[in-house]
């Protein structure tokens, strides 16, 4: 797909799974599993999916997945398997490598969207992509390094704390757009100064749904996760963004949905739901 002066693929870096319940919020599991059946543990399947963007001039890859440094112990709690995906196998898939990358948008630093931005090499936490800078919008940034009790466990300084000492690390107020044919959107429901980066040109909008929209069971505006530090916040955004997508037909990508890159959406009844599935690398 190609929208703008981008060339657009979808980067699978790894399968996972999290709580559904923690997932789907208030919605009844005998709900929520017809959408996303659950394993023994409750977990639903899930994947990290990044979003390539390629022109002339830049290769920018948004957000890097669960990444490789997990101990066995946390492997295991949140299923994370690399065997059918890695960001460096994907990333070969299209004839790019990790050092080909020149910026990571980083749309918030939990570990599932940022465990890649840094790897292991020789007993050693270095970057992933060494030839990129790092953009992060301020107020994560600073919520990252002094969380609350309740988000604590989702940051994990590895994923950055190189990168900063290696002068990688671009903080951005995220309220203007920093890289030329890319607009941003932020929002707070799920956390602080969430990026949401739009790729768009004369007939064609894509939003990158990062964790307001992780799954495409995730449009109707109120299933929302417990994850969210406001809950709340994330149904009015979710209000305000629906009714737009649908009338101007955007394109809503999932970073997390294991079969479903991305779609257009529509009010059905009282919800929305998807419309046209579409897939970006096609």
């Amino acid at each position: 797909m190609k929208i703008g002066n981008y060339e657009l693929y979808s980067i699978e870096t790894s399968e996972f799974g999290l709580d559904g319940g923690a997932m789907f919020g208030i919605i009844p599991k005998q709900v929520w599993q017809v959408q996303a059946p659950s394993d023994k543990l409750n977990r639903i399947n899930m994947v990290t999916r990044s979003l390539l963007l390629v022109n002339e001039h830049r290769k920018i890859l948004v957000d890097t997945g669960n990444g490789t440094k997990w101990e066995e112990k946390y492997k295991n709690i949140y299923n994370i398997d690399t065997d059918r995906y890695s960001i460096e196998r994907s990333l070969g898939k299209y004839g790019f490598s990790a050092e080909d990358i020149t910026d990571v948008i980083c749309t918030h630093l939990h570990f599932d969207h940022v465990g890649g931005n840094t790897k292991i090499d020789s007993g050693r936490i270095v970057p992933t992509f060494p030839n990129a800078k790092y953009w992060i919008t301020k107020e994560n940034w600073e919520l990252a390094n002094h969380p609350s009790q309740k988000d604590a466990g989702s940051f994990m300084e590895d994923d950055w704390k190189v990168l900063a000492q290696n002068h990688m690390i671009e903080i951005i107020d995220g309220r203007e757009s920093f890289i030329d044919g890319i607009d941003i959107y932020l929002t707070y429901g799920h956390t602080s100064g969430l990026l949401h980066p739009i790729i768009s040109d004369g007939s064609n909008k894509l939003f990158y749904g990062a964790d307001i929209f992780p799954l495409a069971a995730h449009i109707p505006i109120p299933w929302v996760m417990a994850y969210d530090v406001q809950p709340l916040v994330t149904i009015e955004e979710k209000q305000r963004l629906l009714p737009k997508m649908q009338y101007e037909k955007w394109i809503l990508f999932f970073e997390h949905d294991p079969l479903i890159q991305a779609c257009t959406v529509h009010q059905d009844g009282k919800h929305y739901k998807m419309k046209d599935k579409v897939d970006i690398s096609d």
